[in-house]
């Protein structure tokens, strides 16, 4: 059968037979060639009824292949590795190198040769690729040495000529076939007790190395790291990197699922990381339990129906404005922009300005001072819409605030008004969901996040109205909301009390904190009904700090 050198034109073309994307390389005279599954297509824009199978049954004539041993000079091969791996060469009529040609086992035999044409960098196979090794493999059997696979024939044999100690084999199909290369030798790559994958320095090759290295038992894969600037093994010893090389392949990181870390590679990073820097809350019995605010953090504040979870929040905000530089964000779902700029203004004032009878009596100069002294231009961003709308938009728009606008805390009142923007879905389940993508959120962006949640009704005579002890069984809908909180406080409330100072005194408990491990009761605050401000009883009694179970 004769070698006849390939009149490509076109190569990286879709395989209608395989399925392949980029294995199909098409001649001139519209007839093309698939190097995944061997097809040959005698007319490829109109394939069907004109495909053949091309496979060369002739072993003797492919364990006589053309060529002749000789140093793949273009690749800065010598002869003694390309003959120990069987490639041959062939030379133009000036002597240089045209064509590599490079053997492929079934056993004993060639089953397939893959010729690669030097001047265009194109190539055939001839022969099939069923029921051959990896190039390479027949060299070699059980052994103690590690492996390493390369993503081409050329890389295989740069490794030899690096001076690495170890068997060196290349998958046949490239970067897009290599799961598929891996998976036909997965009994020889098995075999050895350390695999070292060096494929492309390319967005391809990396994806390929991580698609291998899922598929061998755990713990045995590498991947080498090339150094920036180099595209494969060939590419550093063209440039005589033989040192950068071999560093490189001990220095091979071996593969974990992402999201898995080898804990000990993180020791210099465990030691020198930054400190979390806490702001103090207004309330220092919050700050003994919690050691205060921090960014990554979700804090959950909940509380009965009109008990004061808006009137504890107004007061962060404010706080949170006043004691940092940083930009704050708020997503009130039950209210406009303007209510939320009353109850932030008013804590400025010492006056509850969203009374219009009290608002009356402030100057236009005085209400614009207040204005400009608590909401600072570019720093204090809120979400315009009142209602719920669609859940992708509310969370494009949380997104931004967080990284467009730069909000380092953001405030969202309440959770169970963006359950309702989920369409077909479970309270329970929607909890889940949202929960899930807040911590994501938190976790991501580093944003400090304060998150109001509603309890679910209790049985008995005694309601939340009526100053029931929360717990976080009280949380409405799903322990998702305990469980992905950094911290839970919960406010208790006697509204029905016939003493006036205890309908008004609200009582602050700590469910949770994964920072410290304090729980239990941590202050009470008394609403002035003339100033609409909370303040924090300091003639309280000590509690003793109890270990959460989180």
């Amino acid at each position: 059968m004769e070698l006849k050198q390939s009149t490509f034109v076109k190569h990286k073309l879709p395989c209608p037979k395989c399925g392949g994307s980029d294995p199909v390389s098409l001649n001139g005279d519209g007839s093309a060639k698939c190097f995944s599954c061997g097809t040959f297509f005698t007319d490829y824009k109109n394939p069907r009824g004109t495909t053949t199978i091309t496979k060369v049954n002739n072993t003797s004539y492919l364990n006589s292949y053309a060529g002749t041993y000789g140093a793949l000079t273009d690749r800065n091969i010598t002869e003694k590795t390309a003959k120990r791996y069987g490639v041959r060469v062939v030379y133009g009529n000036d002597g240089s190198v045209i064509e590599h040609i490079y053997p492929y086992y079934n056993g004993n035999e060639i089953g397939a040769v893959k010729t690669r044409y030097v001047n265009n960098k194109s190539f055939r196979v001839n022969g099939t690729y069923e029921g051959t090794g990896l190039f390479g493999e027949q060299l070699y059997g059980k052994s103690k040495m590690p492996l390493t696979i390369t993503e081409g024939e050329c890389d295989a044999l740069a490794v030899v000529e690096l001076g690495i100690k170890s068997a060196v084999v290349s998958i046949k199909r490239g970067s897009a076939g290599a799961v598929r290369d891996v998976r036909d030798s997965i009994e020889f790559i098995e075999s050895f007790d350390k695999v070292i994958i060096c494929f492309d320095n390319d967005k391809a090759g990396r994806k390929a190395a991580r698609d291998v290295a899922r598929i061998l038992k755990p713990g045995k894969a590498k991947i080498l790291q090339l150094p920036n600037g180099y595209k494969d093994a060939n590419d550093m010893l063209n440039n005589n990197r033989f040192a950068e090389f071999t560093k490189a392949w001990f220095e091979a990181k071996p593969y974990t699922p992402s999201g898995i870390l080898e804990l000990s590679s993180k020791k210099d990073k465990w030691i020198t990381r930054e400190i979390k820097e806490s702001i103090a809350y207004p309330y220092e019995g919050l700050n003994k339990k919690l050691y205060g605010l921090r960014k990554n953090e979700l804090l959950t504040l909940t509380g009965g129906t009109g008990l004061g979870k808006s009137s504890v929040v107004r007061e962060l905000e404010h706080w949170l404005i006043k004691q940092t530089k940083d930009n704050i964000g708020i997503m009130a779902l039950e209210e406009n922009w303007q209510r939320t700029a009353d109850g932030i203004i008013s804590i400025e004032a010492n006056d509850r300005l969203y009374i219009n009878e009290i608002r009356d009596n402030y100057s236009e100069d005085k209400l614009s001072n207040l204005f400009d002294k608590t909401i600072q231009k570019g720093r204090v961003f809120i979400h315009a819409h009142l209602g719920v709308n669609d859940i992708n938009e509310i969370f494009s728009k949380l997104r931004y605030m967080i990284i467009g606008c730069e909000c380092e805390w953001v405030i969202i009142d309440h959770l169970h008004m963006l359950v309702s923007s989920l369409p077909d879905t479970d309270e329970r389940r929607g909890i889940d969901i949202l929960m899930t993508k807040l911590r994501s959120l938190v976790e991501e962006t580093g944003v400090g996040m304060i998150l109001v949640s509603h309890l679910r009704r209790v049985g008995g005579d005694l309601g939340h109205e009526k100053g029931v002890q929360v717990s976080l069984s009280h949380l409405k809908g799903s322990q998702s909301i305990a469980q992905l909180s950094d911290s839970v406080v919960a406010i208790e409330r006697n509204q029905q009390a016939d003493d006036l100072t205890e309908a008004n005194t609200t009582i602050v408990r700590v469910l949770k904190s994964r920072y410290t491990g304090y729980t239990g009761y941590a202050c009470s605050l008394l609403y002035d009904a003339d100033t609409g401000r909370l303040s924090e009883l300091t003639n309280e009694e000590t509690f003793d700090n109890e270990k959460s179970d989180f």
